[in-house]
């Protein structure tokens, strides 16, 4: 007898034990809850973007000198919103897809998921109050900045409670595991490993500082160490989303389960060392500052194994025809890549003091916000019973987005590299020649770019969302 040949080729299909297991109308409402926080923060977030890029070109503010009264505030709710809560909130649903997958579809625990979604959404506007109102005085702290209100440091509160129940409910669900622990899911776990040691290395800060006034410092020294362990969970969610859009596009692994979860585990083994920071040196001196800083260098191994070997298979594969759906999956793929690759080259340049560093960082945040963009694009739309996402409309938020965020990138780049300091905005920045000048103006137009890309994945994602 001959052997059986299928009429098609066979593709592996990376989502549709997912989609199984998030079948029921409670898998939906959960995951539909994450994604709604996730974009409402990065609306509001694009927002103050616009306002913060927009308060820093020299007509602007020439012509409107009160902005540079509110610019701290702006930068502060722009980036809690779109640097912590958009981020976490992906997280937060990550966590709810895998242990859903996990118990093929019966996690338990939905009151348990339901208070942490609620308290999600009540952080998110407690951080949002002291910036509307003009209370308290912002912080520009790294990673996570402040304003010196009560209702803030609630907030704040109030999200790592949110997180801390959504991860507890997803390990509630191991003991009792049916389904198969694969990338996704163990990429979810590791999120929630890197987030706890975040906060216990904001835990150990803060008992070096009862006592202390809050102020710059305070929230400095805070914030630190827990912060760079925030992009930890960052980079970690972003390479699992590489191997998720990879898969999609190509119907096969982008790179073998294997070498994603030992890119996850470098990041936890390199996290694991942060809290012993605070046995090992002083606190908050300059010795411990640098090696929390020297730990992003732990970023290349995870970043360039997956995008090093993705862009392997798909270069292999590039007769392999990509499924007329997955377009967009492609698409994101690369441009994420490329946009995290402009801004960790950007990041071999600073030295914090100038407009260099956070050219840097808009452009390693921008391809991890790209990578986010495919997800909801390619993976949780679908398990929310919509199609992927493949209009010209999509395809163009993406460019505008990718495009707006390097060059906003670049100007910010060249401008620090003519001395335009970072975190001011007007006069204060300290720009002169015609160079720096220009670059500011590319500047904003980069964020104008991006700003449209963001409101076009906002408007289309967020409809698709609400539709029955």
């Amino acid at each position: 007898m001959a052997a059986f040949k299928p009429a098609q080729e066979q593709r592996w299909n990376l989502s549709a034990g997912f989609i199984a297991a998030m079948g029921s109308p409670s898998a939906r409402r959960e995951l539909r809850g994450w994604c709604g926080l996730a974009l409402i923060s990065l609306a509001i977030a694009g927002i103050y973007a616009l306002m913060v890029a927009l308060s820093r070109v020299p007509l602007v503010y020439e012509a409107l000198p009160w902005v540079e009264r509110f610019f701290h505030k702006w930068l502060v709710i722009h980036v809690i919103l779109s640097f912590v809560v958009w981020f976490l909130a992906v997280l937060g649903a990550l966590f709810s897809v895998a242990a859903h997958r996990l118990t093929n579809g019966t996690p338990g625990g939905g009151l348990l998921s339901k208070v942490s979604i609620w308290f999600g959404y009540a952080a998110m506007l407690l951080l949002l109050i002291p910036g509307v109102l003009d209370r308290g005085e912002p912080t520009l702290s790294n990673y996570v900045p402040v304003i010196e209100d009560p209702i803030y440091y609630t907030g704040l509160a109030v999200l790592a409670l949110s997180l801390g129940l959504a991860l507890i409910r997803l390990l509630l669900c191991l003991p009792r595991r049916t389904g198969p622990l694969e990338p996704v899911s163990l990429s979810a776990l590791n999120g929630g490993a890197l987030f706890t040691i975040a906060l216990i290395c904001f835990a150990i800060a803060g008992s070096h500082l009862i006592g202390e006034p809050v102020d710059t410092a305070f929230n400095e020294n805070l914030f630190w160490g827990g912060g760079h362990l925030l992009q930890f969970v960052n980079v970690g969610l972003m390479i699992v989303v590489w191997y998720i859009l990879g898969g999609l596009a190509l119907g096969q692994p982008l790179i073998r389960p294997n070498m994603l979860n030992l890119g996850q585990g470098a990041l936890l083994a390199a996290a694991a060392a942060a809290p012993v920071f605070y046995a090992l040196f002083d606190a908050f001196s300059e010795v411990q500052t640098l090696a929390f800083t020297n730990l992003q260098y732990a970023f290349a191994v995870p970043t360039t194994l997956v995008a090093a070997f993705g862009l392997s298979t798909i270069i292999t594969n590039r007769s392999r025809a990509v499924a007329p759906d997955q377009h967009t999956a492609s698409l994101t793929l690369l441009l994420s890549i490329a946009v995290f690759a402009v801004g960790g080259f950007l990041g071999l340049f600073v030295d914090g003091a100038d407009a260099r560093t956070p050219a840097h960082y808009h452009g390693v945040i921008g391809g991890v916000n790209l990578a986010f963009m495919g997800l909801f694009y390619g993976f949780f739309l679908p398990l929310l019973g919509q199609p992927a996402s493949t209009s010209k409309a999509t395809n163009l938020s993406l460019w505008f987005y990718a495009l707006g965020q390097t060059l906003h990138a670049l100007g910010l780049f060249i401008a620090g590299g003519y001395g335009a300091s970072r975190k001011t905005a007007g006069a204060e920045q300290g720009i002169d020649g015609v160079v720096g000048k220009v670059a500011l103006y590319g500047m904003g137009i980069g964020a104008v770019i991006a700003v449209i890309g963001g409101i076009m994945f906002v408007w289309i994602a967020g409809r698709r969302l609400l539709a029955k």
